[in-house]
């Protein structure tokens, strides 16, 4: 039985990857391009250090050796780690970014002699190093690729020090721009701070879209009420579920539906208004399948 559901897991894993082949891998070339353009136009000058990009930069302020070289060392050096420590499935994931972020580094080097940014605002350049940097991510990832570097590190970390991903990814990446202190002083250290949030922001962004609708998860004593405001107002359809209260065991009703972003205040108020009481929990929703 262990080895059948193993074996769907994988065929399952497999038939995900075969579909949409070929925009997969557009999305994986555009984003790698333009991480790399991002890299040697406005990360690079500025100093901003994050991930295994951000190796590359210090080591090559410090011993002028070319970037992309030690990120290429740095990224096959992992993926041994990761071939060891986390198997050959999931090492095959990252080789193909591992090895074209390096490339592509170097392929775009010349881009930056073209493109002049003396006397641009420092922190206008962060902002942007950072935003492209977070596009390029976000098309990499929703391609279902990795860019390899300090992601290994995150899943080596997170399995052999019982960490969740984020923080394994909070540790990994907070050693590498805290050590840019010793490099390049406080004010990188704090633009590698901002453009770590923005990367982390615009990639976001980028793999789940910008949210056009709303999830409302609502508890009420007047369901029916609301209900019909729903149905018959507003012309949305609902879901309404048996729930218990945690602490004092009481049978209640709770309301799910998704309404249009746009008609959020009205729909918050007249729930407001109908039962003051009500207790409602707000989500973003990204993507929303099936339904009338």
């Amino acid at each position: 039985m262990i080895f059948k559901k193993k074996f769907d897991e994988d065929s399952l894993i497999k038939k995900i990857y075969k579909k949409d082949r070929l925009v997969r891998y557009s999305y994986f070339f555009a984003g790698i391009v333009i991480v790399a353009l991002a890299f040697n136009i406005l990360v690079m000058p500025s100093s901003i250090v994050y991930g295994m990009n951000g190796v590359g930069v210090m080591v090559n302020h410090l011993f002028s050796i070319d970037p992309s070289i030690v990120i290429l060392i740095g990224s096959i050096i992992l993926l041994g780690f990761s071939y060891l420590l986390l198997g050959r499935e999931l090492t095959a994931r990252s080789v193909l970014g591992s090895l074209m972020m390096p490339l592509f580094i170097k392929l775009t080097e010349g881009f930056s002699s073209y493109i002049s940014l003396a006397g641009a605002d420092p922190l206008l350049i962060v902002i942007m190093g950072a935003a492209a940097t977070g596009l390029g991510l976000g098309l990499v990832f929703k391609s279902g690729f990795s860019t390899g570097g300090t992601d290994i590190l995150n899943q080596i970390v997170a399995k052999y020090f019982k960490m969740s991903i984020g923080k394994s990814m909070f540790f990994t990446d907070g050693v590498i721009i805290a050590s840019s202190i010793l490099v390049f002083g406080p004010v990188k250290f704090m633009y590698s701070i901002l453009s770590l949030y923005i990367i982390s922001l615009i990639t976001d962004k980028v793999i789940l879209g910008i949210s056009s609708a709303k999830s409302f998860y609502i508890i009420t004593k007047k369901d029916v009420e609301i209900k019909l405001f729903i149905t018959e107002y507003l012309h949305h359809g609902v879901t309404v579920l048996d729930a218990r209260g945690g602490y004092t065991g009481n049978h209640e009703k709770m309301i799910m539906c998704v309404i249009p972003t746009k008609e959020y205040y009205i729909f918050k108020e007249g729930i407001r208004n109908i039962d003051p009481s009500a207790f409602f929990v707000v989500t973003d929703s990204y993507e929303i399948y099936g339904g009338a």
